[in-house]
């Protein structure tokens, strides 16, 4: 059965290798983007590509309810531009806003099967309810901090703590899984590792390439076994080894 996802924030860097990837696995695509023109042509003009115009946060829910209709999977690469503008701004809460109204449009429509929403965010990010263990007295102070004075920072925490709290692990038409990155970097997909906490500190951070975190968000959204293993989870990734000698790998730290 061909899988059917919907993109958004399809645009951005690792969003753009996302679409690539979706399409090459023979994906059926509808990308809510705010400019198609963004689109490179051989993508925009794949017939398994619905693109569609148009800001999340101001679609009417039952046109929302119209584009989610028959997906089997949601990913959401949208954040802050990285301006004064961009992280300022608004809308501050972006991201929080577009998970809420994506899992409302879903459980509106009340699928036979739960849909798979798949949120891209960041190591800033920690496990709802309580900090992951790797991070000690200091960070967790600065990452304080950093959320009450930059919005990104807290918006990527709120939509997570959404996720595991307002969504949870029982609702019968939403499962989630929330990626978590370390620093974003250029190149091919190469082997990677997922882990159930942090393996780096904000003061000594590791790396991830976008075209990795592309590859999971895929993963998760086609694959049965890798999302039995990380629904309900905020996995990091994490760059391993030596793209030229390995495979990608989805082994858990």
């Amino acid at each position: 059965m061909t899988a059917t996802v919907l993109l958004v924030g399809g645009t951005g860097r690792t969003g753009l290798r996302t679409l690539r990837q979706l399409l090459e696995r023979g994906v059926e695509v509808r990308a809510i983007v705010r400019t198609v023109s963004k689109l490179p042509p051989e993508l925009a003009a794949s017939p398994r590509l619905t693109a569609i115009e148009a800001s999340l946060l101001s679609l009417p829910d039952e046109e929302l309810q119209r584009h989610l209709r028959g997906c089997d999977a949601v990913i959401s690469c949208l954040g802050h531009v990285l301006s004064l503008r961009g992280i300022f701004g608004p809308p501050r809460d972006l991201v929080t806003r577009a998970t809420v109204r994506l899992c409302r449009g879903i459980e509106a429509l009340r699928p036979a099967a739960p849909v798979r929403l798949i949120l891209m965010s960041s190591v800033s990010v920690h496990r709802p309810g309580a900090a992951d263990a790797r991070r000690g007295a200091l960070e967790r102070a600065l990452l304080g901090v950093l959320r009450a004075l930059v919005p990104p920072a807290r918006d990527n925490q709120r939509a997570a703590d959404f996720l595991a709290e307002g969504i949870g692990s029982g609702n019968a038409f939403v499962e989630w899984a929330v990626v978590r990155p370390d620093t974003l970097l250029e190149g091919e997909v190469s082997s990677y590792a997922l882990h159930q906490g942090l393996v780096n500190g904000i003061f000594s951070p590791g790396s991830t390439r976008m075209a990795n975190v592309a590859h999971l968000l895929c993963e998760l959204a086609t694959d049965r076994a890798a999302w039995a293993a990380w629904k309900g989870k905020l996995p990091v990734i994490t760059d391993q080894g030596d793209p030229a000698r390995e495979a990608p790998s989805r082994s858990a730290a």
